[in-house]
């Protein structure tokens, strides 16, 4: 016996929602064998790309010519090695060191 539009409609919406939760069983296995990959490995966001600071183009996106800048020189040192350029959001350790009574030409390197 042929199938009716309606039928095979029913059929479809059944196996999209079983179809859905294979797939979210099985987003969660692959999250869960990256979580314990992550902590076996002690990856962190940066090692993984995903560190939240804005991206250029990926890799194999840039242009062919495209050079890397050159690393900035160190403007700003503190006894513990920490160092800083001047450009930039100011790092948690020259913030501190001001609050702390430092001044920037105490920092100077």
């Amino acid at each position: 016996m042929a199938k009716t539009l309606a039928q095979l409609q029913k059929q479809i919406a059944k196996l999209e929602r079983e179809a859905e939760a294979i797939r979210r069983k099985e987003v969660g296995e692959v999250i869960a064998r990256i979580k314990e990959a992550i902590a076996f490995y002690g990856l962190s966001a940066a090692d993984l790309g995903l560190g939240g600071a804005k991206r250029g183009p990926r890799a194999g996106q840039r242009a062919a010519s495209a050079a890397k800048k050159p690393a900035s020189k160190i403007k700003y040192r503190d006894e513990q090695g920490h160092g800083w350029s001047g450009h930039g959001r100011r790092p948690q350790w020259f913030v501190d060191a001001i609050a702390a009574g430092k001044t920037p030409e105490d920092l100077l390197a």
